[in-house]
């Protein structure tokens, strides 16, 4: 939760900076987004590649549960597909492409802006921001109303680090290996899913 606010914050101040020309730096005639997109794909790589326990945790999880994110990902995409209905405004393959996030706000913030523009960027960081604080907050109630991996499910890409917490407290110790699981796997698939909904009109 701490840390959600910390970049709702800062995406606050950086709003300000913008509106009121405080950073005496053009961003829209940049670079710098595609490299700061570099850069973080790189440290994603670094912290996959550096918990090797994690991957020889995949090796006992229940063989059934590997559906759990590709199910994640299809419910998503689904849902997506819903509202795009009542957005007249906005086209199916940008519904897709926000929703593509599955909460990892930063990654997917900066794919969409670099091939939609700012705004749908904008669009997509709150909107999986969102999707995270709904799972730290709602976790328990998710759980009581919908099973234990309902809250896996909700929290998409974050499973794996910021909602896993929440996730071993209200679902119990037994699900820390699906949660990171799933979310290791819906992380994958962000930025070959936001790219691939980008690149339709």
């Amino acid at each position: 939760m701490k840390g959600s606010l910390i970049i709702i914050s800062f995406f606050i101040i950086g709003t300000l900076c913008g509106v009121y020309h405080l950073i005496p730096y053009d961003f829209t005639q940049s670079n710098l987004s595609y490299y700061a997109l570099c850069a973080l794909m790189f440290s994603v790589g670094i912290s996959v590649g550096n918990d090797p326990q994690t991957l020889r945790n995949f090796r006992s999880l229940n063989p059934r549960l590997i559906f759990l994110p590709v199910m994640t990902i299809l419910g998503t995409l689904a849902g997506c597909a819903v509202i795009s209905l009542f957005l007249p405004h906005r086209s199916l393959s940008d519904c897709l492409a926000v929703g593509s996030g599955f909460g990892y706000y930063s990654l997917s913030s900066i794919f969409i802006t670099e091939y939609k523009g700012a705004e749908l960027g904008t669009i997509a960081l709150l909107s999986n921001i969102s999707r995270e604080i709904i799972t730290l907050l709602f976790a328990p109630l998710l759980v009581r109303w919908f099973g234990n991996l309902a809250p896996i499910s909700s929290g998409g890409a974050t499973t794996m680090d910021t909602t896993l917490p929440i996730i071993t407290r209200t679902a119990g110790e037994s699900f820390v290996v699906v949660s990171i699981f799933h979310g290791f796997v819906v992380d994958f698939s962000v930025p070959f899913l936001v790219t691939l909904f980008c690149s339709f009109p």
